[in-house]
């Protein structure tokens, strides 16, 4: 006989080869956050060129950072049928193909799709395997992993950013395009570090399920053989109807749509999507912004890599915090605090006067982006547990998308209207403070909620009146089962019946 344990998915070993993952996810999550902004350098060049406005040149990060987190749901089926670590292979190929495709293009247009489309797309299957592996290899060190991985996002950016700048000055945004392209294709090294766990173990869980599967099959299908003619045309009907349904099934095992009835989900999600409205956009044009008063190429992109560096040491640190026995239990306000210290940042931008104010404002900026991304993703697991956390992952990133696809252009609307940045800064800053404030009166409400409905639900357990009385109306009912006569022959033979088909259903 098999082993007792042969169809068991082990658990996470929150070590071991765990950590060669978060290394691996520490590279394509980099890549993934990072290259919308980093590229953010050569859009002075870029506009310049082909003579396009700051909200136009502004759609190129904004379509990458909208396609990203709108192929979430693609990436998330993908991982699901295939695994992590063939999608994010794939993911890194369409990047260094985008890229070099885009070294080659002749206007904007075509900017949009090799950079925006298909180098977003290949961002999006980078990034949500990487997170999902990483809930299946960590549990109780699950903040501290996620904490280490999103801190490839300030490194690349700290790296990305001179490097770009270096790039421009030597070979031109062309061929600065076609070297980024190769360098891209180390997200596939990543990938490859993606090891399956528990791959041994799965087929013998899936022949179990199916074999289980086939055995209620047949014991239903007798049970019905046994029923009356009336209650056999039931049951057809019943099956040809479970036959339509089989599209819808066979979608919600890859994405679980009734998430959309959980409501810490729903909180989170509404949260999130007011939020990416002013998240990205300061990035974006925080180096355009300081070539515009007058800071030199390469002062402005180190303002990016002042905040790459900072917040390089806010993500673990922050991971450390929310993993502690004070927070954890709480993350979800930290998270709201952390918007809103987010939005508040951008508020006081426009108070920062020459270069020294912009590197004050880098640092606390870089606090902040470092504290929101490191909780990001944890903070939904917390809400939704890990066997729901892909389905919630895809959903949550294609619902954010919109935002995240007219913020910079909005931000690059407001430039080119008032001819100031500082107006761009203040709808960001404020949306965020919006969204923060939102995030904690709801927190506040669903964690006094959920408390409540616990405390309820022990109550009436241990309640032995309510026990004895479910005993009793149970006794009752087998009483007059027992004393029914000849006469009600008939409706014991329905509610029989009644009965094998809830069970079978």
């Amino acid at each position: 006989p098999p082993p007792a344990n042969a169809g068991r998915v082990p658990g996470p070993p929150d070590g071991g080869w765990g950590w060669v993952v978060v290394f691996g996810a520490f590279i394509s999550i980099g890549f993934a956050y990072a290259f919308p902004k980093g590229i953010a350098i050569f859009f002075k060049e870029i506009q310049d060129f082909f003579g396009t406005s700051y909200s136009e040149i502004a759609w190129v990060s904004s379509i990458m950072l909208a396609t990203t987190y709108g192929a979430g749901p693609i990436s998330s089926i993908l991982v699901n049928r295939y695994g992590s670590r063939p999608v994010v292979i794939l993911g890194g190929l369409l990047c260094g193909i985008g890229m070099v495709s885009a070294a080659f293009c002749t206007s904007i247009l075509q900017l949009y799709i090799c950079v925006g489309f298909i180098t977003g797309f290949g961002l999006a299957l980078n990034l949500q395997p990487s997170v999902i592996i990483i809930g299946k290899y960590f549990l109780k060190r699950r903040p501290i992993a996620n904490g280490l991985a999103m801190a490839g996002s300030p490194v690349m950016l700290c790296t990305l950013a001179p490097l770009n700048q270096f790039l421009f000055d030597n070979f031109g945004w062309r061929g600065s395009f076609l070297i980024l392209g190769a360098i891209l294709l180390n997200c596939c090294v990543a990938g490859a570090l993606f090891r399956p766990i528990g791959a041994a173990t799965a087929p013998v869980k899936t022949q179990a399920t199916e074999e289980g599967k086939d055995a209620l099959k047949e014991e239903v299908t007798k049970d019905a053989m046994e029923m009356s003619s009336p209650m056999n045309i039931t049951m057809e009907t019943k099956t040809e109807e479970e036959g339509g349904k089989g599209c819808c099934e066979k979608v919600n095992q890859y994405l679980d749509f009734s998430l959309f009835k959980h409501r810490g989900f729903l909180i989170y999600l509404i949260g999130n999507v007011l939020m990416f409205l002013g998240f990205f956009a300061p990035i974006v044009f925080l180096a355009p912004y300081a070539k515009h008063i007058g800071i030199d190429e390469y002062s402005a992109a180190f303002l990016l890599s002042i905040l790459a560096i900072v917040d390089m040491i806010a993500r673990p640190t922050t991971g450390i915090i929310a993993n502690s026995k004070w927070v954890r239990p709480r993350i979800q306000y930290f998270f709201s605090f952390s918007i809103a210290f987010n939005g508040a940042c951008h508020l006081l931008c426009p108070l920062a006067s020459g270069y020294t104010g912009l590197v004050v404002y880098s640092i606390f900026f870089g606090l902040a982006f470092g504290m929101v991304c490191a909780m990001l993703f944890e903070t939904l697991m917390d809400l939704v547990g890990a066997a729901r956390f892909t389905s919630a992952v895809g959903l949550v990133t294609i619902a954010e998308c919109c935002t995240i696809l007219l913020g910079p252009p909005i931000g690059g609307t407001l430039i080119d209207t008032f001819g100031d940045y500082k107006y761009m800064f203040i709808k960001c800053g404020a949306v965020m403070v919006l969204a923060g404030t939102f995030l904690f009166i709801m927190n506040y409400y669903n964690y006094h909620t959920v408390a409540k409905e616990e405390k309820e639900r022990k109550a009436k357990e241990e309640d032995p009146k309510s026990v004895r009385t479910e005993n009793e109306g149970r006794n009752n009912w087998n009483k007059e089962t027992a004393q029914d006569g000849p006469e009600l022959e008939p409706l014991k033979e329905e509610r029989e019946g009644l009965k094998k088909e809830v069970n079978g259903t």
